[in-house]
C-alpha cells in the first residue's frame, strides 16, 4: 500500500495538459497533515498529492490559511470537494473532536466558497474516503484509522448520513479510544492490532456489511492478513472520492 506524500516544493504536473473538466480541488482536512490533489471530471489525478502539517492549535482561521498555502500549489481548478473529520451539516462543521473547539457550527463551505470564488461541496472525510472505495454493492462500511476513528455507511452506494462509530460506547470506552492514535500509543501496535481484529466481528455483527473497508493513515500498520470481505485502501482514497460528492450535478 502506497501511503507515501510527495513534499510541497515538488511538481504538481502530472499526465494530462489538457484534462477534462470540470476539474476539482479534492482537499482531505486530517489530524497531522492536510493533503490536496486536482482530480479531473472522471475522478483521475491529474495532479502530485501535495501535502502540509496541520497548524497547531487547528482553529478554523489557521487551517483555512493552510489551506490557502495548499492551494496555491497547484494549478487552477474549477471546483472544490473538502473531507473533514467531524459531523457536517449544510456546510458547517458540528465539531472536529480531534482539531479544535472553535470547529463547532463553523460555516466551512460558505467561508471556502467566498474566499475562492469556487463552487465548494464539504462531507465527512470517512464519507469522502469511502466514495473512493465502495463498488456500490450490498452494505459497505468504511472505517479510517488515524488520528481518530473515522466512519461512513453506504447501502447500494448511498451515504447513510451522520454515522460517528468512533464515539459509540464499546469495550469500556469507545471505538476511537482504542482504535485511534491515542489506542495505538496507550496499547502498542500488537494489541491494537487485536483490538482491530475484534471490532471488525463486532462492527459485522452490528451491521452485517457485505464489505468493510480500512482506510487512514494508520491502515499501514495493519499486521494481520484482512478476512474475507474487508479490504485496506490507500490513504489517497480519501481525496480520490471527491468527484462523487457533486455527482448529483452531473
Amino acid at each position: 500500500m502506497n501511503t507515501s506524500s510527495p513534499k510541497p516544493q515538488q511538481s504538481a504536473s502530472k499526465s494530462s495538459a489538457h484534462p477534462e473538466h470540470p476539474v476539482t480541488l479534492a482537499i482531505d482536512i486530517g489530524g497531522s497533515g492536510l493533503k490536496a490533489m486536482l482530480l479531473d471530471a472522471a475522478g483521475t489525478p491529474i495532479s502530485e498529492r501535495q501535502r502540509v502539517a496541520t497548524p497547531e492549535p487547528a482553529t478554523p482561521e489557521a487551517v483555512l490559511e493552510k489551506l490557502h498555502e495548499l492551494k496555491q500549489l497547484l494549478p487552477a481548478f474549477d471546483r472544490v470537494s473538502v473531507g473533514f473529520p467531524g459531523v457536517i451539516k449544510r456546510g458547517c462543521t458540528l465539531g472536529a473532536f480531534n482539531l479544535h473547539p472553535t470547529w463547532a457550527g463553523f460555516a466551512l463551505q460558505d467561508g471556502l466558497e467566498k474566499r475562492w470564488k469556487k463552487p465548494v461541496r464539504v462531507a465527512n472525510d470517512a464519507a469522502v474516503q469511502g466514495y473512493g472505495a465502495i463498488k456500490g454493492q450490498g452494505v459497505e462500511l468504511v472505517l479510517t484509522l488515524g488520528t481518530g476513528l473515522g466512519s461512513s455507511l453506504f447501502t447500494r452506494g448511498r451515504l447513510c448520513p451522520g454515522l460517528e462509530l468512533g464515539h459509540h460506547p464499546w469495550l469500556k470506552k469507545t471505538y476511537e479510544d482504542y482504535l485511534g492514535r491515542r489506542g495505538l500509543d496507550k496499547f502498542g501496535k500488537k494489541h491494537w492490532n487485536k483490538l482491530l481484529q475484534e471490532a471488525i466481528e463486532q462492527t459485522s455483527r452490528l451491521f452485517n456489511w457485505d464489505h468493510l473497508y480500512l482506510g487512514g493513515g494508520n491502515a499501514k500498520k495493519i499486521e494481520f492478513t484482512p478476512p474475507e470481505h474487508v479490504t485496506i485502501i490507500s490513504n489517497e482514497t480519501g481525496i480520490l472520492g471527491g468527484v462523487k460528492l457533486w455527482q448529483d450535478q452531473e
